[in-house]
């Protein structure tokens, strides 16, 4: 047996079972036991000390704001990273399973209509204040109303949420919550009641240095271009099992870089230590530099068991022109893959056609089987396409930029759809508009694969353009959905459910900042997403996510871009990493690993660094 469950019942009307236990899993049982001493991918023996330095994470390019719980300002995510606690964590090699950290126990009925989170008495805020359930009813109320679109719809399902003393929290959940939803909801930080005033109101910008309970302190930082965090001495945690072998450095410096290929320059002078690189190119070739080629980088290839980002070039169908599918159909044609691959990417990816990719959610060949029963229920809303065709794949182009046999369906589909060539060349409608499409985005990275995209686009007769602008007018103008396309990549859950409403579901599609670009609002959508958050075993939540993906699929929000299926990372040769890594968050895997002395003196003894 995996794990065992500490039950008790609980005397009511009908007395009911419920599960008080150190953790839960979505589906199955746990395979860490209350006495857990510690992960297996940890070291509970790692050298403490050092600092770990790399660029800034998830892509952000500047940071003007330590609010990340809002949609104004550009936030720094490192705060929330190594700043806050939450009431449980995952255990990254278990695709499904969270133990308490802030919460000791958990308790919840076989009907899930409630969870109680029993909270550990020693758990404390950096400067000191006790962490109780009013800061978790706090928490929950304040990002449900007022946060970011991503938590309120995410929090949709929590009705209520009670402190029953200081160290008892209750959420009642909506009928049908589903299996997954406690690992969705006890993975968000738990913020300071007390820290929230004038001076640092809940639903506005500022850089004032945040208050959490985690285990590092902002130490040090240069408004969007360095972050600094040290290890708070006092941290609550440090013995909790949970955090054994974590949190091995002494400090996490971040150095934000809007031009890639400098931040690449800095690496190779050693002003950062590790790297997680996303450019083909510099991963083929920019690693032979001095410090490479004498054996203080190293470049590895870490293996990514959680689904391939959600990555491309995602239409705005707020824009009337994209309301008719075969405008999307054509610019999608537009996208010649093969050639990029070859030419830009050194035949380094493959091209991404599903929102689950790299996984057995992914949809393929005909619908049979579960997931065809799933979809006959709604036949009457659907395209006969879905019923009729494979699972839909994009044409991939060929070796020439202007694939011929592409750009004579792209053109046949929009004389169809009513846009058609007039004397000057330029697509226009019956109301002589021409069809124009702006492609927006902050990364300079991109010109090498969106401009050839555009050639295509322009040969079409379509006046395609791709702005590059900076940051913060990038940020602002996606949160007000000003732009016809978009090139994003969204991180997709392991166990996927009520998180899918931010990006798919109709109650996002309007609202300001939300994840939902493409502004898809499609009832079918949401009943599917609705019936994946309440799926009982994990073989269901494949067949429904699987039905969920030939739909979206169908409906062509998006030209799909492309996947690796694992991690490129470059390091200073300085670090020791455990044996068994973190399967499913190479990310917050990082966090267990730990500073090399000998390997540091070896190549500072050298000349390096």
């Amino acid at each position: 047996m995996r794990a065992l469950l500490l039950a008790a019942l609980v005397a009511s009307p009908a007395a009911a079972e419920v599960t008080i236990s150190h953790g839960y899993s979505a589906f199955g049982g746990l395979k860490y036991g209350p006495d857990f001493t510690h992960f297996d991918y940890s070291n509970p023996e790692a050298p403490q000390g050092g600092t770990m330095a790399q660029r800034q994470l998830f892509g952000n390019r500047t940071f003007d704001s330590f609010n990340s719980w809002i949609i104004k300002g550009d936030n720094a995510p490192e705060v929330s990273v190594h700043m806050y606690d939450t009431l449980m964590v995952s255990a990254h090699d278990e695709p499904d399973s969270i133990y308490g950290l802030i919460a000791e126990t958990i308790e919840y009925p076989e009907d899930l209509s409630y969870i109680i989170f029993n909270l550990r008495p020693e758990a404390r805020f950096h400067d000191g204040e006790a962490l109780t359930a009013s800061d978790v009813v706090f928490t929950f109320d304040k990002l449900k109303t007022e946060g970011h679109p991503y938590y309120r719809n995410l929090l949709a399902g929590v009705e209520t949420v009670t402190a029953e003393g200081d160290h008892r929290v209750r959420l009642d959940l909506a009928e049908g919550a589903g299996s997954s939803y406690p690992g969705d909801i006890s993975g968000l930080p738990v913020l300071p009641e007390h820290f929230y005033g004038e001076e640092t109101p809940f639903d506005e910008t500022w850089l004032e240095v945040p208050v959490g309970s985690g285990p590092y302190l902002l130490d040090d930082f240069e408004q969007g271009r360095s972050l600094r965090f040290c290890k708070d001495p006092d941290y609550w945690a440090n013995d909790l099992a949970v955090n054994a072998g974590k949190n091995n450095f002494e400090c996490f410096e971040y150095e934000y870089f809007v031009d890639d290929l400098v931040g690449l320059e800095a690496f190779a002078a050693g002003e950062y230590t590790m790297r997680t690189e996303y450019r083909s190119a510099s991963w083929a070739n920019g690693y032979n530099f001095p410090a490479a080629e004498a054996g203080w980088v190293k470049q590895m290839l870490i293996d990514d068991g959680r689904p391939s980002t959600a990555q491309g070039m995602w239409f705005n169908l707020r824009r009337e022109k994209f309301q008719d599918i075969r405008v999307r159909q054509a610019v999608d044609l537009a996208f010649n893959f093969d050639w990029t691959n070859e030419s830009v990417f050194y035949n380094a990816y493959q091209r991404t056609d599903s929102f689950f990719e790299n996984t057995v959610m992914q949809a393929e060949g005909m619908p049979e089987g579960a997931e065809l029963e799933i979809l006959e229920e709604f036949r009457d809303q659907l395209p006969e396409t879905v019923f009729t065709q494979t699972a839909f794949s994009p044409y991939n182009g060929g070796p020439r930029l202007r694939d011929r046999r592409a750009i004579s369906r792209a053109s046949a589909l929009l004389d169809d759809a009513g846009w058609v060539v007039g004397d000057d060349g330029m697509r226009r409608n019956a109301d002589g508009e021409v069809l124009r499409i702006e492609i927006v985005d902050d990364s300079r990275s991109l010109e090498r694969i969106i401009l050839p995209f555009v050639e295509n686009l322009d040969s079409l007769g379509i006046d395609a353009e791709f702005v590059l602008l900076d940051p913060s007018q990038w940020t602002e103008r996606r949160q007000k959905f000003d732009f016809d396309m978009s090139f994003t990549a969204w991180s997709v859950s392991v166990t996927p459910g009520a998180n899918m409403r931010a990006f798919y579901g109709s109650a996002a599609a309007e609202a300001e900042g939300s994840n939902n670009l493409s502004g898809l609002a499609d009832p079918v959508v949401d009943a599917l997403i609705e019936r994946a958050t309440a799926a009982e075993s994990r073989e269901e939540l494949n067949v429904i996510v699987a039905a969920l993906d030939r739909v979206l699929r169908d409906r062509q929000i998006w030209v799909g871009a492309w996947y690796l299926g694992f991690h490129r990372v470059a390091v200073w040769d300085i670090f020791g990493m455990p044996e068994e890594p973190a399967l499913y968050d190479f990310n917050r895997g990082v966090e267990f690993w730990w500073l090399d002395q000998e390997k540091l003196d070896a190549i500072t003894s050298a000349g390096g660094l």
